[in-house]
């Protein structure tokens, strides 16, 4: 059976990446390595950028924050404690692509798929920025431009830098998922508020301070990115037990039989998958995600189980009622009342319901349905959505999980 073809975007960015590396580093090889004692201090600094990375994050937009400010801090490097540097864009190329493929075996030997893309991301990026500064400051165009009016120039490149970056990572999360991309690339601009600001403003401070004092600055600025860093490590730690927390409740009802194995797993992830097509925000997707997880959770109040755990077909009075006592159970436990408004709200009438409680509805009703339908249950049970738009199911959510159904991009967690 032939392999599916990669994505065109995909295989446009990493093609773009490949050439730049190939012809940069052709081109220093052909023509010498200036500085090399600067280029080797910035190297090193990628290098060991890249080897902190953390592989294991998900949801941050920088997991190499010392690496890509280092390179970006090369890229806009005018001097050296005084003295005018002669590196150009294609030596920046080369040493950043040499320091990350050294900094990125470990990663790449663990069998990390995003790598490639991070690799492609980074060449381009950096390249961008190079291109921009380093051929006008080797022809003294900056020659006169010095204190404030210089510190702009550099932030304002690193901006344009990060723009780029950002446009680059939505393109290839979209081409591997086919989720809209216009709410892509607004996360990935939400993103930039927060790490992608310290590292452009450490990248020019880098720059501006090695320009004055050399090399040595790099080390000393360093530091604070490093903390920056493993604060965001401890807060992703946090969200991660948290949401094991949750997880672990949900389980309950699978626990004491009143849900199947493996159905609010399955619920969350569909509802994920709908709410990126709907274009949802990244913290909506998770107060989607944890409502999704948690909205059975009414049913340990019930006395007889409902049989397969499927509240879709109970009476509207019933599901309202179950639906209440697992928003109160969820403001119990102490999980953000966001979520228990959502748990609570899943059973009110379509029109009067948050766009979060629609999808769980919808897509909670799909699942039962599927279920209980046989091998003909998913196309019979999106039909019966479809019925139900004039007033049980919202037609925005239910035409959003099948265009998600139709792609099959998606993997549901199997039962158990």
């Amino acid at each position: 059976m032939p392999l599916p073809r990669p994505p065109l975007i995909l295989t446009l960015v990493h093609t773009s990446a490949l050439l730049l590396a190939v012809t940069a580093l052709t081109h220093t090889l052909w023509t010498g390595l200036e500085e090399r004692g600067v280029a080797l201090a910035f190297g090193l600094l990628v290098a060991v950028g890249e080897l902190s990375r953390w592989t294991g994050a998900t949801g941050l937009r920088e997991t190499a924050p010392l690496g890509a400010a280092g390179a970006l801090a090369y890229a806009l490097l005018g001097a050296d404690a005084g003295r005018p540097t002669h590196h150009g864009a294609f030596q920046v190329v080369t040493v950043v692509v040499a320091a990350s493929l050294v900094g990125c075996v470990p990663h790449i030997a663990r069998g990390h798929s995003r790598t490639p893309d991070h690799l492609a991301r980074r060449v381009l990026t950096v390249g961008f920025a190079a291109v921009c500064f380093q051929p006008l400051y080797n022809q003294g165009v900056f020659g006169h431009w010095g204190g404030p009016a210089y510190a702009l120039l550099l932030l304002a490149l690193l901006a344009l830098t990060a723009l780029c970056d950002a446009v680059l990572a939505a393109a290839l999360a979209h081409s591997r998922t086919r989720w809209p991309f216009g709410p892509l690339l607004r996360d990935e601009l939400r993103g930039m508020l927060g790490i992608g600001s310290a590292v452009c403003a450490t990248g020019a401070v880098m720059a501006l301070a090695v320009a004055v004092v050399g090399l040595w600055a790099l080390p000393v600025f360093s530091v604070p990115l490093l903390l920056t860093q493993l604060s965001f490590r401890r807060y992703a730690a946090v969200r991660t037990t948290y949401r094991q927390t949750i997880t672990s409740l949900a389980r309950s009802t699978e626990i004491a039989g009143y849900t199947p194995a493996g159905h609010a797993r399955r619920v969350a992830a569909l509802c994920q998958a709908v709410g990126r097509d709907m274009g949802l925000s990244e913290p909506d997707l998770t107060v989607l995600e944890y409502a999704a997880l948690m909205h059975d959770i009414g049913q340990l109040s019930l006395v007889d189980p409902v049989p397969a755990g499927a509240t879709a077909v109970l009476p509207v009075a019933e599901q309202r009622r179950i639906a209440l006592l697992g928003g109160a159970v969820v403001r119990q436990t102490g999980v953000s009342p966001q979520v228990a408004a959502v748990v609570e709200r899943q059973a009110d009438p379509c029109r009067e319901q948050p766009v979060s409680a629609r999808i769980v509805r919808a897509v909670n009703a799909y699942e039962e349905k599927t279920r209980a339908g046989g091998p003909g249950g998913p196309l019979q049970a999106l039909e019966e959505l479809r019925l139900g738009t004039a007033g049980d199911y919202a037609p925005e959510v239910v035409e959003a999980l099948a265009r998600v159904l139709s792609r099959g991009c998606l993997t549901l967690p199997s039962a158990g």
